[in-house]
């Protein structure tokens, strides 16, 4: 899988979860580790 669609991806799991406009306000760092973890369930689900 593309880096590009990978990163598609993250995005759309956070706007699923409603972390997008966290995401857009603070960035990556600034979410939890619960958050990130899923958002990279989501992905994990996505791609298989």
């Amino acid at each position: 899988m593309s880096k590009d669609r990978n990163e598609s991806l993250k995005y759309e799991a956070a706007e699923e979860l409603g972390l997008l406009e966290k995401l857009r306000a603070v960035g990556w760092g600034g979410l939890s580790a619960r958050e990130t973890g899923m958002i990279g369930a989501l992905v994990a689900g996505k791609k298989s």
